[in-house]
Parts: C-alpha cells; sequence; structure tokens
C-alpha cells in the first residue's frame, strides 16, 4: 500500500491542487487521504486501480471539507507560481503553463476537475465517469464547455 501510495502522490497533489486551488490546502488533502488510506488498506480490492481508489477518497474528503469551509466562508485561490515544477521547464513554457494553470482555475469546479481527470491524469470518458458519479455525456459536456472557455480565457 505504502509503495503504491508513493507512486501517486505527485497525481494526488495535483488532484488537490486543482480542487483547492491553494498548495497549503492541497498538502493537507493529501496527507489525510493516505492516512485514510493506510488506516483502510483493508477496503482496497487487490487487482483492482489504486490511484482511482485514492482521487474517490481524495474527492470525499475535499467534498467534506468543502462543506466545512462553506459554513466558515472562506475562499481560496490558485497560486500557479506554486504549481509548476521548478527548474526543467523553459521560462517561456513556464507562463504559459502558468496562463493555462490560471484560466483552469477559473472555470467551474466541476469543469475543472474533470479537465484534470482526462487531461491531465489521462483517465478515459467513462473512467472519470464513473469515479465522479456522473453519466458520460456530462463529462463529454463539461470538456466542450471547459475547451470553448479556456480558448476564450487564452485568446
Amino acid at each position: 500500500m505504502r509503495r503504491g501510495l508513493e507512486r501517486c502522490l505527485t497525481r494526488l497533489w495535483r488532484y488537490a491542487l486543482l480542487l483547492s486551488k491553494a498548495p497549503d490546502v492541497a498538502e493537507d488533502l493529501v496527507q489525510a487521504t493516505c492516512v485514510r488510506a493506510i488506516e483502510r488498506a483493508d477496503q482496497y480490492t487487490p487487482g483492482t486501480r489504486l490511484d482511482r481508489w485514492l482521487f474517490a477518497i481524495l474527492k470525499s474528503i475535499w467534498l467534506n471539507e468543502q462543506r466545512a469551509r462553506r459554513v466558515r466562508g472562506r475562499e481560496t485561490s490558485i497560486d500557479p507560481e506554486n504549481a509548476l515544477i521548478n527548474g526543467a521547464k523553459e521560462l517561456e513554457t513556464n507562463i504559459r503553463a502558468a496562463e493555462v494553470l490560471t484560466a483552469i482555475g477559473r472555470l467551474p469546479e466541476p469543469q475543472r476537475e474533470t479537465v484534470l481527470l482526462v487531461y491531465g491524469e489521462g483517465y478515459s470518458y467513462a473512467e472519470a465517469a464513473n469515479l465522479l458519479g456522473i453519466p458520460i455525456g456530462t463529462v463529454m459536456s463539461r470538456l466542450a464547455t471547459a475547451r470553448s472557455a479556456l480558448a476564450r480565457l487564452l485568446e
């Protein structure tokens, strides 16, 4: 379980950052996800995709935190600079990546998470629909709407 968690940490953090829009909150979400996964390792079905199970745990924790945040009335915003990988990319690539991340951050949450799962994590439409608990047509609709919005935002 722990080796599988280690392989998924970067992807979990990316998903958590997309949902939370804040690096510190994303780190807390990933940590809470890891703790819950270790505590409930007996609930994982061997032979199934560990990443899918971890994403579902993270999403569940996030939804619970969202409810609590709404009660407290706090909102956060994405900081694209903290989401970029240091050193490996050229400055121009980082600038464009920051623009894209900022534009994605402006999308409504359902579109943001669908974009991340399909385009960022490589899930099929069916896998994303299953993970999000929505029909595949809704995934396709969210992606089409997100692509249009991103094209406008990035012009």
